[in-house]
């Protein structure tokens, strides 16, 4: 293969998986919220889910012949399940009891700003271009939501404080760490991570107190394998193929996408200023990835220091 086919493939295979962490997991703030409707409790659905799709995982990728973790490798990718997974979707999941969806956007869309900060304190400072685009985007997303009801309990305010600074942290310490290939730190993460959240739920008294609805169990599904299985493996590959602050624009566009599952899944209506914010966060996607749509070398820090 010719250094342009490789160029091409690599680029197809970034679009890709950047389309799979967009438009999938814009969608699931839907399924997150029809499942905690439906019956589910916020961590043990998201550690079932998390936990079934890495056994899953795991399973399909040994059979395949890819070898096991080793230890090292292990406390790692545990160490990001409670990060990314734990601190990051289960206290999304919490939140989302109580939290307008206002107020979640623009909690979750700050991730990128905290990925560019936490990757500057580790010598990967983001570049003008870089900073220009997260200001775009967070600027849209604040527009998007500029009419929303930004009331929430203490509880849930606390949740999406930590959730965005969980997930960000975890996504900046990956890079340079001692991981098996990026599917299976998915399904190492997933079954981590997954198990964390149902030993955490059962601690803190959640139960099952009633049969959850099919909309409810059929939601949870999707979340399983296309929030889960798709998505997830989607995102911990770009971890190793791309900047962190490229990886983490998701967050801009998510609440774009669950604006339009709303108006076509819940009936609610756009106005102009949702398509001016919109606009304005695609642009500021747009700047993101054309200032870094590549992977750069990455220089780990000395063993004897910490992150």
């Amino acid at each position: 293969m010719n250094d342009s086919s490789t160029k091409t493939s690599g680029f197809l295979g970034i679009a890709l998986a950047l389309a799979a962490v967009y438009v999938i997991w814009g969608s699931t703030y839907l399924g997150i919220r029809f499942a905690l409707e439906g019956g589910y409790p916020p961590l043990l659905m998201a550690g079932g889910r998390f936990l079934l799709a890495g056994i899953l995982m795991y399973t399909a990728l040994r059979l395949r012949g890819m070898p096991a973790p080793t230890r090292a490798q292990w406390r790692n990718c545990a160490f990001m399940g409670a990060l990314l997974l734990g601190g990051g979707n289960g206290l999304v999941c919490i939140a989302e009891q109580s939290v307008s969806s206002g107020l979640a956007a623009v909690a979750v869309a700050s991730a990128p700003l905290w990925i560019g900060l936490f990757s500057a304190m580790r010598g990967q400072r983001p570049g003008k271009m870089e900073w220009l685009g997260l200001g775009i985007g967070f600027v849209g997303v604040l527009w998007l939501n500029a009419g929303s009801s930004l009331t929430a309990s203490p509880q849930g305010l606390i949740a999406l404080l930590i959730a965005p600074l969980a997930w960000s942290f975890g996504s900046v310490w990956s890079r340079g760490r001692d991981l098996p290939s990026p599917f299976m730190t998915a399904a190492a993460q997933m079954l981590c991570g997954g198990a964390l959240m149902l030993i955490a739920g059962f601690a803190i008294g959640e139960r099952m107190t009633a049969w959850p609805s099919l909309k409810a169990t059929l939601s949870v599904g999707y979340l399983l394998s296309f929030g889960s299985i798709v998505a997830f493996s989607a995102y911990v590959w770009l971890l190793d193929h791309v900047r962190p602050t490229l990886a983490g624009s998701y967050a801009y566009v998510n609440p774009l996408i669950a604006v339009v599952l709303g108006a076509w899944l819940a009936n609610e209506s756009f106005s102009a200023q949702d398509f001016g914010a919109m606009g304005v966060i695609l642009l500021g996607v747009v700047a993101l990835t054309m200032a870094k749509g590549a992977k750069k070398p990455f220089a780990p820090r000395p063993a004897d220091e910490s992150a």
